[in-house]
């Protein structure tokens, strides 16, 4: 049996493999409400064999969304939603997640679908939007700087989805820090320019992704806990992969079982060069340095490399995004590729 489809448990719960499906955005919702078209998109990841299916970055908040057609988790009936998509997820055998996020001052952006790009004003369903300090991104409308009780909200809205996440059955919440959404915002000495207890120095830009941390564990006590950073913003001043590890301690001491490593997003000046695995030395980084169960994440789309990634003790689960869009089954086909059984379901049993 190779690595990658060794089962791994995090918090008691396992997943039949380490071949995980990374959130994706797919910008198809109404009001924040999931529809078939997630069903169908997540549910395929299920029976094409992957061990955890993470949904898309869903908002906490309605102004927490990264453009007007993203999913949410800040009512009840989107829950009631989501709830027959997590079913049908494990059913098929794949642990179901979810990433929570707060896009800050990349919310209320145009879709990617439409073709466009740039903010959507308040004119034509978009709002304003809120950041650590009132620093645009590129060409986007200006943020406004959230005070204390704009914070407490933040903290109180990951809390809440977080509660109705387990209400619709996710067993794992991933809090989305990276890629230059809030969080990530507040991290960052780039986006952070606050003078108060949280900006300045690393404890206190730090602060509000621990209280989330330790809101979300609170509230789902019992669902596998992720956080996700971008280990570096490649950008000259900004946040890097020191400051990743020691944070990654922090949220551990806060509840989070597992990091899920990335990078950029933060800058528009940022200098990444994407290739095959360009981002598993960060995750090999945070591993090392401290103990913690890591995800990688970046162009891993070669089952041998992945399997690789595992053995070599770099990470302990591989998470792949646009493998699975080009292929729904990639887990079907990595696992014949590296001679293990093959976690079809009975009625495709035929083609292996």
């Amino acid at each position: 049996m190779s690595t990658l489809f060794t089962p791994l448990s995090v918090r008691g719960i396992e997943t039949r493999n380490r071949l995980w499906v990374s959130p994706m955005c797919q910008y198809s919702a109404t009001e924040g409400m999931p529809n078939d078209w997630h069903h169908v998109h997540l549910a395929q990841f299920a029976a094409g064999g992957a061990g955890l299916v993470i949904a898309e970055a869903t908002a906490v908040s309605p102004e927490g969304r990264i453009s007007p057609d993203d999913v949410g988790l800040w009512n009840d009936a989107q829950a009631e939603a989501w709830a027959p998509i997590v079913a049908a997820i494990r059913a098929r055998g794949s642990v179901a997640g979810v990433q929570l996020g707060h896009a800050g001052r990349k919310a209320s952006t145009t879709s990617p679908l439409t073709g466009g790009r740039g903010s959507v004003s308040p004119a034509h369903g978009g709002w304003t939007t809120v950041a650590p300090s009132a620093l645009a991104y590129d060409s986007f409308a200006e943020p406004v700087a959230l005070d204390v009780e704009g914070i407490e909200k933040v903290v109180t809205d990951f809390a809440d989805a977080a509660r109705r996440a387990v209400a619709a059955g996710f067993e794992v919440v991933e809090i989305h820090a990276a890629h230059g959404y809030l969080l990530h915002q507040f991290l960052s000495p780039l986006t952070n320019h606050r003078d108060d207890a949280y900006g300045g120095s690393f404890e206190n830009r730090v602060r509000l992704v621990v209280r989330v941390t330790e809101a979300v564990r609170a509230a789902a006590p019992d669902v596998a806990v992720f956080v996700r950073f971008s280990a570096t913003d490649a950008a000259e001043g900004g946040w890097d992969v020191a400051d990743t590890v020691a944070a990654s301690r922090l949220v551990a001491e806060a509840g989070a079982d597992l990091i899920d490593v990335s990078s950029g997003g933060l800058v528009p000046h940022q200098h990444i060069v994407p290739g095959p695995g360009y981002q598993v030395d960060y995750a090999a980084t945070v591993r090392r340095e401290t103990g913690l169960l890591v995800a990688a994440v970046g162009m891993i789309d070669d089952p041998t490399f992945g399997e690789q990634i595992l053995a070599d003790g770099r990470a302990d689960a591989i998470l792949s995004a646009r493998e699975w869009l080009r292929d729904p089954h990639y887990a079907l086909r990595a696992a014949a590729t590296l001679g293990d059984p093959v976690p079809a379901p009975a009625q495709y049993l035929r083609a292996y």
